[in-house]
């Protein structure tokens, strides 16, 4: 029997990261606090890292789809491992690496949103936003050149109106149901 319902410890567990990026901080302030010439700088180098882990985390809660209610995930599973993110899903499924990804797209597709992740060669991956393991990809997206994590997070956000244009141009929004999220610099035919 426990004493904490099981919808808080769900809770806390989700943001578990969260929660110890801030407990970093104050334990790196509460250190510069000591004072001193060796505490003051190591506590405030501790409190930047906590605050540097705490701003990643919330912006990874931020981009997990599907995580509201437990157990409620999309269909299919996503895997990322050494540089390849695959997708197994119950019709469909397949790995894109992502040193030959060229395009990353959030598409609306019978109601349901997905991301598409388009190769070089042509082939495209469709993973549903709110599948399993689909909170990876953030890591994943991040990795990429170029890629603005703000702007994805503001793509996902209900309402997001995804009017971003990064200064070099690689963010774009093309429209409410169909977002150029990101593209690889580069490809393509070349003018002379």
């Amino acid at each position: 029997m426990s004493w904490i319902r099981a919808e808080v410890l769900d809770g806390v567990a989700r943001r578990r990261e969260l929660i110890l990026g801030c407990i970093l901080a104050g334990l790196g302030l509460w250190v510069a606090a000591q004072g001193g010439y060796l505490l003051v700088p190591a506590g405030l180098a501790l409190s930047a890292l906590g605050v540097g882990w705490a701003v990643l985390a919330l912006r990874r809660l931020r981009f997990a789809q599907g995580l509201d209610a437990p157990g409620l995930d999309g269909p299919g599973l996503v895997e990322v491992d050494e540089g390849q993110i695959g997708y197994l899903g119950p019709g469909a499924g397949g790995y894109v690496s992502l040193v030959d990804l060229v395009e990353v797209r959030l598409l609306r597709l019978r109601g349901r949103r997905v991301w598409r992740l388009k190769q070089a060669d042509g082939q495209a991956l469709l993973i549903p936003v709110d599948a399993a393991g689909a909170d990876r990809l953030f890591d994943a997206f991040a990795s990429l050149p170029g890629m603005d994590t703000l702007a994805l997070i503001a793509h996902l956000q209900p309402g997001g109106s995804g009017a971003f244009g990064g200064t070099d141009g690689r963010v774009v929004a093309l429209a409410s149901e169909n977002r150029l999220i990101w593209a690889r610099e580069g490809r393509g035919v070349a003018r002379v």
